[in-house]
C-alpha cells in the first residue's frame, strides 16, 4: 500500500539529508528494528523522499544517510505526481520466487555505476507502514527488484557485492572512482 505521506516530487538544491558512499563503513553496518513510528520518524520519511528525489533515485534505505533504522522509501515511478511512494519500516521478505533474472542496477550510494544482478523475479515481504499498520506485498519486476536492493542495505550489503561479472565489476568502480576493496562478495 502506497505512502500517503506528501512531499513533492521534484529536486531541490540543498537536499536535507546526506548520502554515504562506498568505501564508507556507515554502508556495512546491519541497521536497528525501528521502535518507535512517531511524527520525528514520518519527518525522517519526508526527507529521505526529498534526498532521493533531488539525487534521482526510485529507493533510498536510511543506512544510506547514516541512520541506522529499518527504514526504506521507495517510488519506482517519480516522474508522477499522483503515484505515491512506498514507506516499509521493518520490512521482512516472506518469500521468493524460484525463478531469477537478471536485470541492471544502479545506486544513490555509487553514483554512475550500472551493472546486472541476479535476484528472485518475485518477492513477497512483510512491512510496517508510516503509521505502524502491518501490511504485505507481493512485487516483481522494477518494484520487487528496488525492494531485495534497498533491503540489502539494511543488513550492510550493497548492489555490487552481488554481481557476479568481476571485470565488469571493477572497470565500472575504478572508472567512476571507486575502490573494488570495498566490494564484499556474498555468496
Amino acid at each position: 500500500m502506497p505512502s500517503d505521506i506528501a512531499v513533492e516530487k521534484k529536486k531541490i538544491k540543498k537536499p536535507p539529508l546526506q548520502l554515504h558512499y562506498l568505501g564508507d563503513r556507515v554502508l556495512r553496518q546491519p541497521a536497528k528494528r525501528v521502535t518507535k513510528i512517531d511524527d520525528e520518524l514520518r519527518q525522517l520519511v519526508r526527507e529521505m523522499l526529498q534526498t532521493m528525489y533531488s539525487e534521482d533515485g526510485i529507493g533510498l534505505a536510511a543506512p544510506q544517510i547514516g541512520v541506522h533504522k529499518q527504514l526504506i522509501v521507495i517510488d519506482c515511478e517519480p516522474d508522477k505526481p499522483t503515484t505515491p511512494p512506498l514507506v516499509l519500516i521493518n520490512p521482512t521478505i516472506k518469500n521468493v520466487s524460484k525463478d531469477l533474472c537478471i536485470a541492471q542496477e544502479g545506486c544513490l550510494s555509487i553514483p554512475k555505476v550500472f551493472l546486472d544482478v541476479k535476484r528472485p523475479q518475485v518477492v513477497e515481504i512483510a512491512y510496517k507502514d508510516e503509521y505502524g499498520h502491518p501490511k504485505t506485498l507481493k512485487a516483481g519486476d522494477i518494484l520487487g527488484r528496488c525492494i531485495q536492493h534497498e533491503m540489502d542495505h539494511l543488513n550492510g550489503v550493497v548492489f555490487v557485492d552481488r554481481v557476479e561479472n568481476f571485470l565488469t565489476l571493477t572497470q565500472e568502480l575504478s572508472k567512476n572512482g571507486f575502490s573494488y576493496q570495498a566490494v564484499k562478495p556474498v555468496a
